[in-house]
């Protein structure tokens, strides 16, 4: 994928103890076409500049506050300027960063969770409509090539009509009491004024339930939630179970939790069909076992042979080299930067370039998290999703 020019990339977030923003910055140098030409780092402009002197930006482009670096870069000479902003904040960050940068012109590039709560999510998705500019959200695990390769198989009905779907992402990092009193990221995480209703589903339930629908391509439609406090003192939750059902028929189960004492970040997917099964996991990213009824089970590998075209082009490496965490979340600006490139250059995105989330995955995805917590505290057995106007058919 050849661009006619660098794409250029502003910043929000991903200052000094920052997790999230450096990976986003190792992912969006790792092809050689985006650049990173300005930034707001942190709410210390000090903090920001330190920020910009470890990573050689020049001062004159490290920004107060987000609004002035809207306001200034969009004054700039249009070779000069950002093309778009990759906001890397907490959660509550999200919407307003977000807002000013559509309102200036600028495309937007965001962590999940997209906004702070549903409200934010719709006021963005009709700001981004009004505005013609491109909206992508890093959900990072539908940028490995062989998630990619089980939607397309499910997607070329090698599976048949889907039948069941089980994905769990247990985590242990937050099983101690009182960590977030030693640690920024549990910190704001279990702070409901920067991470919203829920800690998480939020933040690694959402991506569960985003794989399932990315692979099957069919809509959560209704749930059976349980989330829990486990350690003793917390308000959000630290643990879920949610029982699915989907549009198309399929049922499912999601377990996502923060408190199971020594994992570390196990995301496992599987889906069933009439005619087989196919599995991923996070621990073996660049295999997919196929499982057809009746047969041997098969085991493709990224940059083997075989591949859908879509999982082929997101693979770097030949064959047995292994890819991970950071060429997924790579793929997703890479294929964001090729799709401000066929706006600028006047053509057509291909497929490969058009296939990133985009807002309305930020929309299903924060009904989920807004559903499996009002779910959790009704009497109801079944809590039917509110539909979204635009999304759902």
């Amino acid at each position: 994928m050849k661009l006619a020019r660098k794409i250029r990339m502003g910043m929000v977030g991903g200052g000094p103890g920052a997790m999230i923003g450096p990976i986003h910055r190792l992912a969006a140098a790792l092809d050689g076409q985006i650049e990173l030409v300005c930034g707001v780092f942190s709410s210390s402009h000090k903090k920001s500049l330190e920020t910009a002197k470890s990573i050689h930006l020049a001062p004159d482009r490290v920004y107060e506050n987000f609004q002035q670096m809207m306001d200034e870069e969009a004054a700039l000479p249009a070779d000069q300027r950002m093309d778009f902003v990759s906001i890397v904040t907490p959660n509550h960050m999200h919407f307003p960063v977000a807002a000013a940068a559509l309102a200036k012109g600028f495309h937007v590039l965001c962590d999940k969770p997209a906004t702070l709560n549903l409200d934010e999510a719709i006021q963005l998705s009709e700001r981004l409509n009004s505005s013609g500019l491109l909206y992508g959200l890093t959900h990072t695990y539908a940028g490995y090539p062989m998630v990619k390769q089980a939607r397309a198989l499910v997607a070329e009905g090698v599976l048949g009509n889907i039948r069941k779907v089980l994905v769990e992402y247990p985590q242990g990092w937050l099983a101690g009491s009182r960590i977030e009193l030693s640690s920024k990221q549990a910190e704001w995480r279990l702070d409901s004024a920067r991470t919203g209703l829920s800690s998480c589903v939020g933040d690694i339930g959402s991506h569960a339930a985003h794989i399932c629908e990315y692979v099957i391509n069919d809509s959560i439609s209704e749930i059976c939630a349980d989330l829990g406090s486990v350690v003793s003192g917390r308000i959000l939750d630290d643990d879920a179970t949610v029982i699915l059902r989907f549009t198309g028929g399929a049922r499912g189960v999601l377990i996502a939790s923060q408190i199971c004492a020594g994992e570390e970040n196990t995301l496992k997917l599987r889906v069933y069909g009439e005619k087989g099964g196919l599995e991923w996991s996070h621990s073996d990213p660049n295999s997919l076992h196929y499982k057809p009824a009746n047969q041997p089970a098969q085991i493709l590998r990224a940059g083997g042979p075989g591949l859908a075209h879509v999982a082929a082009a997101n693979c770097r490496t030949p064959s047995g080299h292994p890819e991970g965490y950071l060429e997924a979340f790579a793929n997703h600006y890479r294929n964001f930067a090729g799709q401000i490139d066929a706006r600028l250059t006047g053509r057509n995105p291909s497929d490969v370039e058009a296939d990133v989330p985009g807002i309305a995955d930020a929309l299903r995805g924060m009904r989920f998290i807004e559903s499996a917590v009002k779910a959790s505290t009704s009497d109801q057995k079944w809590y039917r999703l509110p539909p979204l106007v635009g999304i759902d058919n």
